[in-house]
């Protein structure tokens, strides 16, 4: 049964004035939704955040606010298996998803509650598995939105060492019946309340405390590592994206962010992906770690000019990026070659 109501920790309060409810997907599963009004004017539409593997709504308090303060609606769901949606293993810890096709069912959920509660026009900003499933969905006609962020899309990890290798073990151990079972070594433990020193999500000790602290306290919300069929389900989900004609089918203009110090997923891979995209643009962050939302402000400044000059509308200074210097590296257009012989999107190709 999902947990209708947000948690909101004394260090890390939720944004107040939301509206908490719960929906079934066409499959039958129950997610937990909640939507907040903007907090200045003019309104500039309403945006829908796609978050990561292991993550749920509370952690984005910060980025609501942030987005309310710029005349967005807002609007927040957690993926199944993970924060407050349904889990379908009863060991509940365990980062479980049996089938790509049930994000593809919650994704359809979420864009359907958004356009049934909020007000167009429509923007995506996605993060890492949830940028992946949004790409997927952007390739296959089927992400209704006028404009999606990407932030460091999940196109290949870098923590496994052997790829190919991990690829072919989950796939056999998927259809041997081990979907269920943790990958070898899992466990409990969140990765977000692991110590900080060789941290692979964020720079920042200051937001990084605040999320294990959240992490801790919300234990009930939170998860330990992947299954076999998690696994299974994201190597399909790759696969489908680096496909060679993958990027040209996305119609959706797009601004591609990768962390050019990320540990988890491959910014060459990334990078190889914005090259081939026609409506795309793209920007690497030099110093950030993974999680580019939970970083320092100064890689927070970079992220936010970004996303002010590519989402429509009237762009806000943030009040808490005052004072520090974006950090930020615009790269080429299409077609313009690196030394590296890698080739991105740049501010100038935006759409």
């Amino acid at each position: 049964m999902a947990e209708a109501e947000l948690f909101s920790h004394p260090d890390y309060p939720v944004p107040g004035h939301a509206r908490v409810w719960s929906a079934r997907t066409a499959d039958g599963a129950l997610l937990r939704f909640a939507r907040w009004r903007p907090t200045v004017r003019p309104v500039r539409g309403s945006i829908i955040i796609l978050q990561g593997r292991a993550e749920f709504i509370e952690r984005y308090s910060e980025t609501i606010a942030e987005l309310r303060r710029r005349g967005f609606h807002v609007i927040a769901f957690d993926w199944r298996g993970q924060g407050g949606s349904q889990r379908f293993v009863g060991r509940g810890r365990k980062g479980h998803v049996g089938r790509l096709r049930h994000y593809e069912h919650d994704l359809a959920c979420a864009m359907a509650e958004m356009q049934a509660h909020l007000p167009p026009p429509y923007f995506a900003l996605a993060h890492s598995m949830g940028a992946a499933v949004a790409l997927d969905a952007a390739r296959q006609g089927r992400l209704p939105v006028a404009r999606l962020v990407a932030l460091a899309p999940m196109l290949g990890l870098t923590l496994i060492e052997r790829p190919e290798a991990a690829r072919r073990l989950a796939r056999l151990l998927y259809w041997l019946g081990f979907s269920r079972a943790f990958v070898p070594g899992g466990g409990d433990t969140a990765i977000a309340t692991k110590p900080f020193e060789g941290n692979r999500l964020t720079s920042d000790p200051r937001r990084y405390a605040r999320n294990s602290a959240l992490s801790s306290a919300a234990a009930h919300l939170s998860i330990g590592d992947p299954t076999i069929g998690w696994v299974h389900t994201a190597f399909q989900l790759m696969a489908r994206l680096n496909a060679p004609h993958a990027a040209r089918a996305i119609h959706v203009p797009t601004l591609v962010i990768a962390a050019g110090q990320d540990p988890v997923v491959s910014t060459p891979a990334i990078e190889r992906f914005a090259a081939r995209l026609k409506t795309g643009a793209a920007l690497v962050l030099p110093t950030s770690r993974h999680e580019i939302l939970m970083e320092n402000d100064a890689i927070r400044g970079g992220f936010w000019a970004a996303f002010d000059a590519f989402i429509p509308g009237e762009a806000t200074r943030d009040a808490a990026s005052a004072g520090e210097e974006p950090e930020r590296r615009i790269v080429q257009r299409p077609g313009a070659r690196r030394d590296d012989g890698s080739a991105l999107g740049g501010a100038a190709a935006l759409p």
